[in-house]
């Protein structure tokens, strides 16, 4: 956070394929080994995004391995946090595939929030979940929602329905994630009524990472959070775009960052 600011909060949400780089579509294919299997390129990946990552006070995670066979048995949320200097973390263990691959959600903090829940969504397929932090107490606090959401667009109007309700009573909330939807669908625009929350006016292209197309990442923030800059990096170190964001925290939210 800057010294001149301090109630000035940096946010980032990465989906980051598990440490796995993507440059063409085919590699989709010819490097799907690299989705089962551990290698060499995958850690100096983490080396990198550990660097990216360092300069926020708090970072959220899609496609995050929690410890399995293709990681090397490495948690990544731990790995970030620990070589990037967050004193503090957690992960969300979602999808399971035996000892092959453990897909999660994962946080990454400056301050320890004061409380964490993790919430399972609803969808014909399981395996999509909700991280919630909560910085402060009450009123005061500050909510953080980490998501990656369904690829099938009912199943996202029911975790985005159960996403609203657990956050439209609270005035200080950002939700951000990958949520494989555009900003304009029905889903999303029904989750803006519902939660009372808005998107940045600036809408940034986050998939694919080498040739962006679609705008499916998003954060999105309570009124009361100003929005003083929205952008995704510049980064080939997933097939989606990290989005980077500063907000304002009002005057009545608890600030320790």
């Amino acid at each position: 956070m800057s010294s001149s600011d301090e109630r000035v909060l940096k946010l980032l949400s990465f989906n980051i394929q598990a440490g796995t780089t993507t440059a063409k579509y085919r590699q989709y294919v010819t490097r799907s080994w690299r989705q089962i299997l551990p290698n060499n390129q995958r850690v100096a990946n983490l080396d990198s995004i550990s660097e990216l990552v360092s300069g926020y006070d708090i970072v959220g995670l899609q496609e995050v391995d929690c410890g399995s066979l293709r990681s090397g048995f490495v948690n990544q949320a731990k790995y970030l946090a620990t070589h990037a200097g967050f004193p503090w973390w957690t992960h969300q263990p979602n999808r399971k595939v035996g000892v092959i691959a453990h897909a999660g959600n994962g946080l990454l903090c400056r301050q320890d929030p004061a409380r964490v829940d993790e919430h399972r969504l609803p969808g014909a397929i399981p395996g999509r979940g909700a991280l919630v932090a909560k910085f402060g107490e009450d009123k005061q606090a500050l909510w953080v929602v980490v998501l990656h959401l369904a690829l099938g667009r009912r199943a996202r109007f029911q975790q985005l329905r159960y996403v609203a309700h657990l956050v439209s009573a609270h005035p200080h909330v950002v939700v951000m994630g990958d949520l494989n939807t555009g900003p304009d669908s029905n889903e999303l625009d029904e989750f803006r009524i519902r939660s009372g929350l808005v998107l940045p006016d600036i809408r940034p292209k986050t998939f694919p990472s080498w040739q962006p197309q679609r705008c499916i990442d998003h954060v999105l923030v309570s009124p009361a959070l100003e929005v003083l800059e929205y952008k995704a990096l510049e980064s080939t170190l997933s097939d989606h775009l990290p989005l980077s964001i500063s907000i304002r925290l009002p005057a009545e939210v608890s600030s320790r960052f």
